[in-house]
């Protein structure tokens, strides 16, 4: 490599478990808020429904959703909501146009009454990053959308960070689908050779990435493996590891860091090898 040429022009990040960490119960505590504040929203435009018959539409819902989520394809956010009514309420209501941003709000607004926490290393790294690369983040979402998880991070003040970000839910594709990868690379406006994902996943992050042609870092934390293991088997978040299963592939990243501190070094290492 040339001095001062570069060949990483951009860095993607995942979200969960690699930026955001929880602690485990989280996840049964966001799910009883969601059905809780859909319930109510509900109510409030005249349209009654129990607590127990949204629990029981949330959950068949979810239930088909993981049929798509196996393909690796996703569905919007609005959506959803339109698949959780129609199962909750025997009426079946057409959903007006102007109750859409009451129930999207109450739909997304559990990750801020139960939210996660940043990666205590995330900001400094994310900071120092964006004065030698382009960022992008790319996501697989659950019932929580990109707008509230936009929300999450605004209000942390992360978003500043980022000069894309992806969405499953938004976008239709889920990780590791290689149309994703390469949306985010067209957005950040870089080829995907020129990306090093970082991911702690290596079905959906690392051989996903390596599979649209980007570099693939895989991050394997002692703080995302002891903090946010999911107890419950039943709950969205053990559900949906359950499609990441390696399924015997041989996935090798180009390189595996344990803190998000050792990201910079890395990357240089990376670019060295190039």
């Amino acid at each position: 490599m040339n001095i001062g040429e570069r060949t990483i022009r951009a860095v993607t990040f995942d979200l969960w478990e690699t930026l955001l960490f929880e602690n485990d119960g989280a996840s049964a505590r966001r799910a009883d808020a969601r059905c809780r504040n859909l319930t109510q929203a509900l109510n409030s435009l005249g349209v009654q429904v129990s607590l127990e018959e949204m629990s029981a539409a949330i959950s068949e819902t979810v239930s088909s959703l993981i049929t798509v989520w196996k393909d690796d394809r996703d569905v919007a956010c609005i959506d959803q909501i339109r698949l959780i009514i129609k199962r909750a309420s025997k009426n079946s209501p057409d959903l007006k146009q102007e109750w859409i941003n009451e129930l999207v709000s109450a739909y997304n607004l559990s990750v801020l009454e139960v939210p996660p926490y940043l990666n205590p290393e995330a900001r400094e790294v994310l900071e120092g990053l964006k004065k030698r690369h382009k960022v992008g983040l790319i996501c697989n979402t659950g019932l929580t959308s990109g707008i509230g998880l936009r929300e999450f991070l605004a209000k942390e003040g992360m978003t500043e960070y980022f000069d894309s970000m992806v969405f499953s839910e938004e976008v239709g594709i889920r990780k590791p689908d290689p149309r994703i990868f390469c949306l985010a690379a067209r957005r950040l406006g870089v080829q995907p050779c020129e990306i090093v994902h970082v991911g702690d996943n290596l079905k959906t992050d690392v051989w996903g990435a390596k599979n649209a042609g980007l570099r693939a870092i895989h991050f394997s934390s002692r703080e995302g493996r002891d903090r946010m293991a999911e107890s419950d088997p039943n709950s969205l978040v053990s559900l949906s590891r359950k499609l990441d299963s390696l399924e015997g592939r041989e996935i090798v990243p180009d390189m595996t860091i344990s803190s998000l501190a050792m990201l910079m070094k890395a990357i240089e290492e990376l670019e060295r090898r190039s």
